[in-house]
């Protein structure tokens, strides 16, 4: 089983069984299609990328094209019962509005996104360099991230958010990660729910 496939199924195990799901940035579909054909669940994604829009629809994916800087407004307050965000938030000008609309759509929320205090990234860091690593592909002037951020970040913002942490978790090659997540997984997985 490929690293990718394991850590698809860490974070579809935080999805409840039978949910209806929303999955912001689902790119070519692969998650909700999992969690459909394993998990019973129901949903829509949301892409903007067109090549992305028609792997969905290949897949038999819901998808919906909407530019997520542009907010939510087209769902309803508890829409839905699980909001995925899943390595989009670094990619977002307005992260603290997008998390807040994730609270308000969904029931629960999860995210995940690159943890830049990976040991590796920091001793690129302490070397001089950005790092460049499997959850990091970019040199620091072609990536796509408009910011980095660390798993001890996201706490912090999810409390200033009224946001309450049920789970949380590092990935690493695949391998959930509990112990010492800050230092020792590339990605960090967050699921909450408004306090």
């Amino acid at each position: 089983m490929t690293t990718d496939n394991k850590n698809l199924q860490a974070i579809a195990a935080l999805v409840p069984e039978g949910a209806r799901v929303l999955d912001l940035g689902c790119g070519t579909g692969e998650l909700l299609a999992y969690l459909k054909n394993k998990r019973g669940c129901t949903g829509y994604g949301v892409e903007i990328d067109d090549a992305n829009l028609l792997a969905c629809a290949r897949r038999g994916v819901n998808v919906i094209q909407l530019n997520l800087e542009e907010g939510l407004q087209l769902f309803e307050d508890h829409s839905f019962d699980v909001v995925l965000q899943l390595e989009t938030l670094q990619h977002l000008r307005n992260t603290e509005r997008m998390l807040r609309e994730t609270a308000r759509v969904g029931r629960l929320g999860i995210v995940s996104f690159p943890n830049f205090a990976h040991w590796p990234n920091r001793l690129s860091v302490i070397r001089g360099r950005m790092p460049v690593t499997r959850a990091l592909p970019y040199q620091w002037y072609d990536t796509p991230n408009i910011r980095v951020g660390t798993y001890t970040d996201f706490d912090v913002l999810a409390r200033k958010n009224g946001l309450n942490i049920l789970d949380s978790f590092g990935l690493q090659a695949g391998e959930v990660v509990r112990t010492f997540p800050n230092l020792r997984a590339s990605v960090a997985v967050f699921k909450f729910e408004k306090a």
